[in-house]
């Protein structure tokens, strides 16, 4: 069992003393595993021979080869994002794996494991059902910025960011589940830690409360680019709906009056709650696997920017709408469109009028 020995709760979440003394094994896994390969006992050997956390690296960068090749053949782009919703989770049942085998108490690593699958489960379905995985789907935003930079800085973009980068990104959202590992094990062999207490409980309810806000703030997109799809097509406008926000072109409704991402918000959530988790079980304000949540968030940040750019392009009244509502947290506990709305609603007759004109005039424009 290649596991560190702490001597407390907090040590399980130090850096020096639970991963710089495993990073050698990144240099001799590829050989040993070639010599294994055909070996069940040795895998398994090797398997609780390495560490958990080194296996894991080891084949994000393993990998990330794969999705270069495939992406540079097809042109296609998209490939990580194909197995985005699937990944965190495989390394999450990885640990619970570990745990297992390695004969400690896999309550806590377990529960993880099951709340990552409900998320995978969840994120996979709306990926599968906007077409994610249909020959040729790829994100419109790799084709922007492929002609801004051009083929030879992109090819380089690729390999850095693309290939290797979110590779790595996936593993690193579950390093705290290293850590919630390690407290594991120490509680299984000290009889005074718990191996599952309060903190667990908020940190996993923390994390569903997230799934559920995502699976929520999905169906109401999914629901509106469905009955906007079927106006544009036969000119009627579906139960639920108005004209003019049909005409609008995007969501201002339900969760979308308080955020205008909520389900990017809630994505977040999830992996922040995770990290948080580790800081609760181990008693520390902070520890080293929150670079793996800080840049998931970083990576959010980017990729929004580049869509609320492109979005604003598109519907003339979306800038209204990004100084209404805040981008991922809500400005206020009021729906920031439908507040706005109504003060429209309660100006002179006049002003109202004209109002109504130049609604109607982008209506038209939309067109």
């Amino acid at each position: 069992m290649a596991l560190p020995v702490v001597r407390s709760l907090a040590e399980c979440a130090v850096y020096n003393n639970t991963v710089a003394p495993y990073v050698f094994q990144l240099h001799s896994l590829p050989e040993v595993f070639v010599q294994s390969w055909t070996n069940v006992p040795a895998l398994k050997q090797l398997y609780l021979d390495t560490n958990p956390l080194v296996s894991a690296v080891a084949f994000s960068v393993a990998i990330s080869p794969v999705f270069l090749v495939v992406s540079e053949l097809n042109k296609n782009y998209s490939q990580v994002d194909r197995v985005w919703s699937i990944l965190p989770t495989f390394y999450n049942l990885h640990y619970a794996l570990y745990a297992s085998l390695a004969g400690l108490d896999a309550t806590r690593i377990g529960l993880v494991a099951g709340i990552s699958t409900i998320w995978s489960m969840r994120l996979t379905y709306n990926y599968y059902r906007k077409g994610g995985y249909a020959i040729g789907s790829e994100d419109y935003r790799w084709a922007i910025v492929k002609r801004q930079v051009g083929p030879e800085l992109f090819f380089l973009f690729n390999i850095v960011f693309i290939s290797l980068g979110q590779s790595l990104l996936l593993t690193s959202i579950t390093t705290p589940s290293y850590v919630l590992l390690l407290a594991s094990r120490y509680a299984t062999y000290n009889s005074q830690a718990s191996g599952f207490g309060l903190e667990d409980f908020v940190a996993s309810s923390i994390m569903l409360s997230a799934i559920l806000v995502s699976f929520v703030a999905d169906q109401q997109q999914w629901n509106f680019q469905t009955s906007k799809s079927n106006y544009r097509t036969n000119a009627k406008i579906p139960p639920g709906y108005t004209q003019e926000e049909l005409d609008r072109g995007f969501l201002t409704k339900g969760l979308f009056a308080y955020s205008r991402h909520p389900n990017f918000a809630a994505e977040q959530t999830v992996w922040v709650g995770l990290y948080v988790w580790s800081c609760l079980v181990t008693r520390t304000w902070y520890n080293w696997t929150g670079i793996g949540a800080l840049s998931y968030l970083s990576l959010f940040q980017a990729s929004t920017w580049l869509t609320e750019l492109l979005s604003a392009q598109r519907y003339p009244e979306y800038k209204i709408y990004q100084q209404r509502v805040g981008k991922f947290l809500p400005f206020s506990t009021t729906p920031g469109w439908a507040s706005q709305k109504k003060k429209t609603k309660n100006i002179g007759n006049g002003q109202a009028k004209d109002s109504e004109v130049a609604q109607a005039s982008r209506r038209y424009a939309l067109r």
